[in-house]
């Protein structure tokens, strides 16, 4: 039972979490610095054990790392005769298992570092293979510029063993890469502290290096807490041939890092480079637009380009679309790198989260990504017909090359640019004769096609057959036919969150539940991993969920996913919203 190591935070697979020492210490960090009077695992320079890589190497609790001072291990257990401390294994991907310790070193760090399907190989199967409240360290391998790329893979410690060993060879290290001190005019991301070149000894570059991936790594974790650790990378990992070649490689691993990746975030999302079409977020997005959702509309579809503001129902442009339209159509946004945006999710994480890079030119990726996007929108939703009233700069190119292999014909409205009198006049007169939808109709097709997308196939219809809304979107608030309150739209996410009436609903309804049995108490305020029974493996942190135990019924947000949730010993699991004593 891990004791010592609990995640606080997730940005995909790296982790914010806290090593449980006398002081705790806040992870990622280097190993060199979690030092406590005695019986610290991650004493300074302390080297990997070498051997047989297939070997492994355990630590037990209460059992000091080699070479400890006698007397040192003596007064701890004088001092502390109850107090166990942190254990460790020394493992590989192919001996990597639950050994009941708290962290481990991974033994073969040094030589997959630097070889991007090597590392994400490795990198996988020990994080597969060990406990979720463990803590993995890397001896020896971390730079100010890979250890972004390391956090993200899943890494919890490093040391700076390789940054002094670079500053003592007179090599100076940055997050852009690293320098010869002989081959510079001028010190490049100098500190304050450091002196000047012409007096930069090797001594002072060690310290420097030190230094830089200390830096290096406050910036991580603070990209980390505010959800914003991939933005970084994508800029920051091209710096190296093979850190970008590792961000794409763990691209290609979608199970591992959509089990690790939240639902929804409140922050923005940075649409920077083309690798931004490959993040779990974007692709969950089009694979749920295109498998979940389902169109509740009769008439034609009626597909306008993104814009700027968000949501796009707040710009100039989609208000000057919306009034040409008039209800007469359903309307749809394309974009990259989103894909298609029904009007009813336009405000669902991360249509309205995120930024691009607005140029007007369309890269080729770009384009096939969003051709596939609608093709398979449209092989799922029947319409008559389709209106493109989209500009040439890209939009025109892909709608035509969907059209080519789909059933339904299109129509082109846009004369010059989308919001002319000329082609506004030209949308409002193709839909001449279409029948306008309600206010009613639209609000109850925007609470069920949220609901097909955030439960799965089929939910909006199974949860709610007979509903009122009240309010006005984005802030719908949900009842059944007898005025029963059952859930509310979070305007900040886009998405459903229930009353306790709605959880018992939602469980006895034929739509996919997301639960977590708990043990026989209470909770207040939220559920802590030892509490959990059993969960949903499909619960992603975020994700709404059922909570229920012998003692207790609730609802509430997962704070960890529900693998997760099985496999941890300490942590938060579901922050409750609402609960019930049985």
């Amino acid at each position: 039972m891990t004791e010592y190591f609990e995640v606080h935070a997730r940005d995909g697979a790296a982790r914010i979490g806290e090593l449980r020492l006398r002081d705790p210490v806040t992870t990622p960090t280097l190993a060199d610095d979690v030092v406590v009077d005695a019986g610290s695992l991650w004493a300074a320079d302390r080297d990997v054990p070498e051997g047989d890589e297939g070997a492994l190497t355990v630590l037990p609790h209460r059992a000091f790392p080699a070479g400890t001072d006698p007397t040192v291990q003596e007064s701890f257990a004088v001092d502390y005769p109850d107090v166990d401390y942190p254990s460790a294994g020394v493992v590989t991907g192919e001996t990597a298992g639950d050994y009941g310790c708290d962290a481990y070193v991974l033994a073969t760090a040094a030589g997959v570092v630097g070889h991007g399907e090597s590392f994400r190989d490795e990198l996988i199967a020990v994080r597969e293979a060990t406990p979720p409240d463990t803590a993995l360290y890397l001896a020896g391998v971390a730079t100010p510029a890979n250890v972004a790329t390391l956090v993200a893979a899943g890494v919890d410690l490093v040391d700076a063993k390789l940054a002094r060993v670079k500053g003592r060879q007179g090599v100076y290290l940055t997050t852009d890469g690293e320098y010869h001190l002989g081959e510079l005019d001028e010190l490049p991301g100098a500190f304050p502290s450091d002196p000047p070149l012409s007096e930069f000894t090797r001594e002072d570059c060690v310290a420097h290096n030190v230094a830089a991936l200390e830096s290096a790594l406050s910036t991580v974790r603070i990209r980390i807490r505010r959800g914003r650790l991939r933005d970084y990378l994508e800029g920051q990992a091209r710096h190296e041939n093979w850190l970008t070649a590792t961000v794409r490689e763990f691209d290609h691993e979608y199970r591992y890092l959509e089990a690790r990746t939240p639902v929804l975030r409140d922050t923005e999302l940075s649409a920077a480079s083309e690798e931004t079409m490959d993040r779990v977020e974007i692709q969950r997005f089009a694979d749920r637009v295109t498998t979940r959702y389902r169109n509740r509309f009769d008439g034609p579809l009626v597909l306008v380009p993104c814009s700027a503001r968000k949501p796009y129902s707040d710009s100039q442009s989609h208000a000057q679309f919306h009034r040409a339209i008039n209800y007469r159509g359903h309307l749809v946004s394309m974009t990259s790198p989103i894909g298609v945006v029904p009007q009813e999710l336009e405000c669902t994480y991360p249509a309205q989260h995120y930024d691009a890079v607005v140029t007007g030119d369309w890269t080729e990726g770009e384009k096939t990504f969003v051709a596939e996007a609608l093709r398979r929108y449209l092989d799922r939703n029947d319409y008559p017909r389709v209106i493109a009233h989209v500009p040439g700069e890209g939009y025109r190119d892909i709608c035509e090359r969907v059209a080519e292999n789909v059933d339904v014909p299109f129509e082109f409205t846009v004369a010059d640019h989308p919001t002319t009198s000329e082609s506004l006049s030209n949308l409002s007169d193709t839909l001449s004769g279409e029948l306008k939808y309600s206010k009613r109709t639209r609000q109850h097709n925007t609470v069920r096609a949220i609901a097909d997308y955030q439960f799965g196939v089929g939910a909006g219809d199974d949860l709610f057959p007979d509903l009122q809304t009240t309010s006005r979107h984005p802030k719908l608030q949900i009842r059944d036919g007898d005025g029963t309150q059952l859930a509310a739209q979070v305007p900040q996410y886009g998405v459903l969150s229930f009353t306790l009436a709605g959880a018992r609903h939602w469980a006895e309804s034929a739509a996919p539940t997301k639960r977590v049995d708990i043990d026989s108490f209470v909770p207040h305020g939220s559920v802590l991993a030892p509490g959990v029974v059993d969960a949903s493996a499909d619960v992603r942190v975020g994700d709404e969920v059922v909570v229920e135990g012998p003692a207790a019924f609730g609802v509430g947000r997962a704070a960890m996913s529900g693998p997760e949730m099985r496999d941890s010993s300490r942590g938060v699991a579901v922050e409750v919203r609402h609960v019930e004593e049985r």
